[in-house]
């Protein structure tokens, strides 16, 4: 059982997987405006004790952004979880054969075609066909874009358990009658967004998260015993791990430039002046930390540190003008 889908891959698993959805549905966005409608733009600092070293998003958490997509358009969000492994495949089973394709959240470790095994419950692949061996799949580019995997590895990717990891997640969406234009829900998306950036619930999030980064980023030489592994790693999940460059902040910048065609607001234009200076400063300070990995000098940690200070105040001045579209 194999769907005519469109199987263009992006550079982020989530929005590559809504963009099979939605295309089906004869709704084509590009990669920012998924991303930008889905509010997906977020900053989380995260360490733990259980953690080998500190974390640092740039998004919303795994498939926070398909829903806030899917209510702000108006979408009809069908999402299936179960423990049982029979029932899940049952309704993946479903609504392929119904001719929807299907998108999916699991652990990238389990499945065949990615070569950086490492365990991370939050993927998200679009499956649009099986046979009685493979799950055919569209991921992200780097990825390989329309790809297959095995069943078997599928259901071990499915049925992982750990952080961020959902319980055999499978979502499908239709487009309601009532659907709305994606041009008309830019400022609610933008606002909401930005109310959400500007009034975090705790201060490892937010401007206030990218501010606490910038206190205990001088700090990482003393939280790892392997500088040069877990260094220029944190500086490679910044800049290539599916966020599109600069912590998702390439993705944010060009969501409001292809906003300017549609809103003429004077709010909107600083907003995107703003991301467009944290875009590069965010790449900026993923080479500090790389470059401190493989040099061992201290101070690139701490002149990453200053420049993060400055982005908690751009990012936060940016949000505040994009509020104000409201």
């Amino acid at each position: 059982m194999v769907i005519d889908v469109a199987g263009r891959s992006m550079r982020h698993c989530e929005t590559t997987a809504l963009g099979v959805l939605l295309r089906q549905h004869g709704l084509d966005l590009s990669e920012p405006m998924l991303f930008g409608l889905g509010s997906g733009l977020s900053f989380v600092y995260w360490d733990s004790k259980s953690m080998g070293f500190p974390f640092l998003g740039g998004r919303v958490k795994p498939f926070d952004l398909t829903r806030n997509l899917a209510t702000r358009l108006g979408l009809e969000l069908l999402v299936q979880e179960t423990t049982s492994a029979r029932r899940a495949w049952e309704n993946v089973v479903a609504l392929l054969d119904a001719g929807h394709p299907v998108g999916l959240q699991l652990d990238s470790y389990y499945l065949d075609y990615f070569t950086s095994k490492v365990h991370f419950g939050g993927h998200v692949v679009a499956m649009y066909g099986y046979d009685e061996h493979n799950a055919f799949l569209v991921d992200t580019d780097q990825q390989g874009g329309t790809v297959s995997t095995s069943l078997t590895s599928l259901a071990q990717a499915r049925a992982a358990r750990g952080p961020m990891t959902a319980k055999h997640r499978s979502f499908a969406v239709t487009a309601a009658p009532s659907l709305s234009s994606p041009q008309s829900r830019i400022v609610p998306a933008i606002t909401a967004c930005a109310d959400t950036f500007l009034n975090p619930p705790i201060a490892n999030l937010g401007y206030r998260g990218i501010e606490k980064a910038g206190k205990l980023v001088p700090t990482w030489f003393q939280r790892t015993d392997d500088p040069q592994r877990d260094l220029p790693q944190a500086a490679l999940l910044m800049e290539q791990a599916g966020t599109g460059g600069a912590l998702f902040r390439n993705f944010y910048r060009d969501f409001l430039a292809e906003c300017s065609q549609f809103v003429d607001s004077r709010h909107l234009r600083t907003g995107h002046k703003l991301y467009t200076e944290a875009a590069s400063e965010w790449t900026r300070v993923a080479a500090l930390i790389a470059q401190a990995g493989t040099s061992g000098d201290v101070q690139c940690l701490a002149q990453a540190g200053r420049t993060l200070s400055d982005l908690s105040r751009i990012e936060r001045e940016a949000m505040e003008a994009l509020s104000r579209m409201a």
